[in-house]
């Protein structure tokens, strides 16, 4: 009897997967991305010590740093910011005599400031120069002597300063004195009558009232002078021989000086002096801090000579005085 034989099935046994593989398997997305973190951390970790490594940067390396950067964009010195600070609230004064009889035949009119024979006002500090030769110490430009329309004539110009926005404005008297008309420009072009409200004649000061004014009029800022020290820097401004609004810089060179007219009608004392340029037009501008505050109120020249011009002596009223001839507090 034949014997059978059993057969066996020899077949390649199935392999399960392990649990690694399971686990990468179904978190593949997050291993990523936990991996590009780690990734990220290190570079900043990395970057973090190479700068930590780097030795501190020294003074010299500081300095040129700066001056580079200087020497790519200049800032702008003391004296233009203190410039724009005031320049809205500087304004040109004009004052016009009235035709005389001597203008009608076509000469010149001698009379000086509303004063006949050329002689000048006893009751301002410095007049302009009359036929009589005598010099000229203020700081008022005198007109060309034509006559304007209307039957004008232009007789000096000068310079203001706004100290209230309803148009309120601080002058010289000497610029004002004797005038039939005034009329003031603003830093906007804007021109308008104005009329004299009060003088302080022992100060040489005017305070006027524009009739028109624009309608952002910036007044200055006023600073008293009890802590102005000799060296401090100032600028003036104004309009010397009539052109301007224009800006001289220079220092306070002394305090509580005295000033006597040319012809010693008047003294003039309190006096702040100072060296920034100021000529015939300059009359009634302001002298300003590197801040942008008004300390004084520019008067006159001293001038030895007969020439007209600064030659480093100026002189300006203390702004506390100017604030006293508008009836208000300066500060």
């Amino acid at each position: 009897m034949a014997q059978a034989t059993a057969s066996v099935d020899v077949s390649t046994p199935v392999r399960r997967p392990s649990r690694f593989g399971g686990f990468v398997a179904r978190h593949e997305r997050r291993l990523w991305a936990g991996s590009l973190i780690l990734l990220v951390a290190a570079g900043f970790a990395y970057t973090n010590l190479q700068q930590r490594a780097k030795p501190p940067l020294t003074i010299q390396q500081i300095d040129a740093a700066v001056r580079k950067s200087i020497a790519e964009k200049p800032l702008p010195s003391p004296s233009s910011r203190a410039f724009a600070a005031i320049m809205p609230s500087v304004v040109r004064v004009v004052s016009q005599m009235g035709e005389s009889d001597d203008e009608a035949d076509g000469k010149p009119d001698t009379k000086q400031d509303g004063k006949s024979g050329g002689k000048p006002d006893s009751k301002s500090a410095g007049k302009s120069q009359t036929k009589t030769g005598k010099p000229d110490n203020s700081a008022e430009s005198k007109g060309d002597g034509k006559v304007k329309p209307h039957g004008q004539m232009e007789s000096g110009v000068g310079t203001g300063v706004v100290i209230m926005d309803n148009g309120t404005i601080l002058t010289n008297l000497h610029v004002v004195n004797g005038a039939k008309s005034i009329k003031v420009t603003f830093f906007d072009g804007l021109e308008s009558e104005a009329v004299v409200l009060s003088t302080q004649p022992e100060n040489d000061l005017a305070v006027l009232r524009a009739k028109r004014i624009p309608d952002d009029l910036q007044p200055a800022t006023m600073r008293s002078t009890g802590d102005l020290m000799p060296g401090d820097q100032v600028i003036a401004v104004g309009f010397p021989f009539g052109i301007g609004p224009s800006v001289s810089e220079g220092i306070v060179s002394g305090l509580k000086r005295e000033f006597r007219s040319p012809e010693g009608q008047q003294t003039m004392t309190n006096l702040i002096q100072f060296d920034a340029a100021a000529n015939p037009g300059n009359s009634g501008g302001p002298l300003v801090t590197m801040d942008g505050e008004v300390v004084g109120i520019v008067t006159a020249i001293l001038n030895p000579s007969h020439q007209r011009v600064f030659i480093g002596i100026g002189f300006a009223v203390p702004i506390e005085n100017a604030a006293a001839a508008a009836g208000m507090p300066p500060f």
